[in-house]
């Protein structure tokens, strides 16, 4: 037996909530070992009694010794994930899979492109570039939900916004009657980003917002293999031996979750994969 096969003990050090159904988790170990995360890497949160659960790592790779995860409330294990108390323990597994490639990014501009919960994966993203801002040309995020209500980490977005290193650009499907800001499509705002052709964009969202989001990037003169996206689907051992995920010739727990779109056109399109 492997340390990916047991579960490590974690103590809830703090809770947040986000929006109506989703919570950011921050973690500590209970006298194991320290863990440490690349961008886009995902752990297995084990609630004791409902299960076990893929999620990413949604936290500072720079801040150690603790795990942030922001869950989704969808279903019997994360709903026991999100009602985890501060001082309740949880088991973590990974991390796993292959992230974001930060590195490769660097003297590039770096485009993240993110619908709904799909900014929590690249929350680390952002921290890494903007931790070392001079290792990068333009640093664009382009976000939007289905609602204001819907966005998450709102406290940064604000604080992001009134930098001068980071342009943010906010986009929802439909506006109440404080939202002051654009209404409209994720990739609406790729189209008035005025890319450059040699920037390098990461893109997690819904599958059909990644789609046209991938679209526009094409569209706006990036190559396929400087197009990223996360596929976080139907992963369940997360070492690439139960099946569950397999997609195409790959099984993304073990080869992603983050393809380039070079990678991924292939399989995309296919509705029964």
């Amino acid at each position: 037996m492997t340390i990916t096969d047991i579960p490590e003990r974690y103590r809830v050090s703090s809770t947040r909530r986000e929006t109506e159904d989703t919570w950011t988790l921050e973690l500590e170990p209970v006298a194991t070992r320290e863990v440490g995360f690349a961008p886009g890497q995902f752990t297995m949160l084990y609630a004791f009694g409902a299960g076990e659960v893929p999620i990413s790592v949604s936290g500072d790779p720079g801040r150690h010794g603790t795990l942030v995860h922001t869950v989704r409330a969808v279903g019997a294990t994360t709903r026991a994930v999100c009602a985890a108390a501060e001082g309740q323990e949880l088991g973590v597994r990974g991390p796993f899979g292959r992230g974001w490639p930060v590195a490769d990014a660097e003297g590039q501009d770096l485009v993240v492109v993110a619908g709904g919960v799909g900014l929590a994966p690249l929350r680390s993203v952002l921290y890494t570039a903007l931790a070392d801002r001079e290792r990068y040309g333009r640093l664009v995020l382009l976000y939007g939900g289905r609602t204001p209500d819907q966005l998450l980490f709102r406290d940064e977005l604000v604080e992001w916004s009134g930098r001068d290193d980071i342009e943010v650009s906010l986009i929802v499907d439909a506006a109440d009657e404080d939202w002051h800001g654009r209404v409209g499509v994720v990739p609406a705002l790729v189209e008035r980003a005025g890319l450059a052709g040699g920037a390098v964009a990461m893109v997690c969202g819904p599958e059909v917002m990644m789609r046209y989001a991938v679209e526009a990037l094409l569209d706006a003169g990036l190559a396929p293999d400087r197009v990223h996206l996360s596929m976080e689907r139907n992963m369940k051992c997360a070492v690439g031996h139960c099946g569950h995920c397999q997609w195409g010739p790959s099984f993304v727990c073990r080869d992603g979750p983050v393809y380039s779109w070079s990678e991924a056109e292939r399989w995309f399109g296919i509705r029964e994969l």
